[in-house]
């Protein structure tokens, strides 16, 4: 592998001519500009990122931090962080958290220590978990419990109040939703939106609970469906709980849609793989996780953001789990 000398040396110029044209940090003349040039083509010199990063306090990285790698919404909005970061000529480091706050915490350490440009992070857990000792700038992208920090994310509390009119409309008498975790935003802000909607038209409704993954699902829904006999509709917090009732429910011989309607939420691609489709409340996966990139470069770039928290609208796409 070739050095900095070996350019040097090929180009016939100091290595300190070398350094100045690599880091644009002085004079070169035009005729050693381009024996450099010339040299560094030769050679297939790489200059060293690291030292590159350290000279210009700048690495163009961008360190993106999800909960949990395996839920098909985070690779979604993975590949959109990417896809617009790559355009502004940064690359994206990928940290899996599992939704620990601790892990975080490291991920939020070790970018810093990395010298990241700016970070990404749609994370499980609130300000006061989380030691933000740093000048790297951050934006938070999906789940807006961060104060402070500007935040992308997705009008969720109106999707759900969404969902809820439209399985009324399609006849449900007997409406349950299957919430997420507790602790995540997001999943609070549905819950409440399916609650203020069920309100408002005097019905009554029942309340189970599942983590944001397929085994959990299942297992609250043999339990849900044991005790619920009635229950002629559900809401779900996200897609791969609906998958997993889905699922459960067709097992147990129940009719989808005829006995029982189903919709899901984040308009994951898998929804459509399975059989019922998946009806869901669609947020713009992509959207947001290019806007997340735009914005933390903006502030990389010194910008100042016009606003704190940029909430995006959802659209129910109606497909085989509910009622024609």
């Amino acid at each position: 592998m070739s050095t900095i000398k070996d350019v040097a040396k090929e180009a016939g110029v100091s290595v300190a001519t070398v350094s100045r044209f690599l880091n644009k940090s002085g004079y070169v003349s035009e005729n050693s500009a381009k024996n450099v040039l010339d040299a560094i083509k030769k050679l297939d010199y790489q200059p060293n990122s690291v030292a590159r990063a350290l000279f210009h306090k700048t690495s163009k990285m961008i360190g993106l931090i999800v909960p949990d790698i395996t839920n098909p919404f985070f690779p979604e909005l993975a590949r959109a962080v990417e896809d617009v970061s790559m355009i502004y000529g940064y690359k994206v480091l990928l940290g899996n958290s599992d939704g620990d706050p601790e892990k975080e915490q490291n991920y939020l350490d070790l970018f810093d220590q990395k010298y990241v440009d700016g970070i990404i992070m749609t994370s499980r857990s609130s300000k006061t978990d989380l030691t933000l000792n740093t000048d790297t700038p951050i934006v938070v992208l999906d789940r807006a419990n961060i104060s402070g920090l500007p935040t992308v994310t997705s009008n969720n509390y109106e999707g759900a109040r969404q969902a809820v009119e439209l399985l009324i409309e399609k006849g449900a008498m007997h409406i349950a939703h299957i919430r997420g975790p507790r602790e995540i935003t997001s999943a609070n802000d549905r819950y409440q939106g399916f609650i203020d909607e069920m309100l408002k038209n005097n019905m009554d409704y029942v309340i189970a609970e599942s983590a944001f993954n397929l085994k959990s699902a299942e297992e609250a829904a043999h339990h849900f469906f044991d005790k619920h006999k009635q229950i002629d509709a559900i809401f779900c917090s996200n897609d791969t709980i609906a998958v997993g009732f889905l699922k459960v429910a067709l097992k147990k011989g129940i009719q989808i849609p005829a006995d029982l309607q189903i919709i899901g939420f984040d308009g994951v691609a898998f929804g459509e793989m399975v059989y019922p489709e998946l009806t869901t409340v669609a947020q713009p996966i992509y959207d947001m996780g290019a806007m997340a990139s735009r914005l933390l470069i903006k502030l990389i770039e010194k910008e100042e953001p016009e606003q704190l928290l940029y909430e995006l609208k959802n659209s129910i796409i109606e497909r085989g789990t509910t009622r024609k």
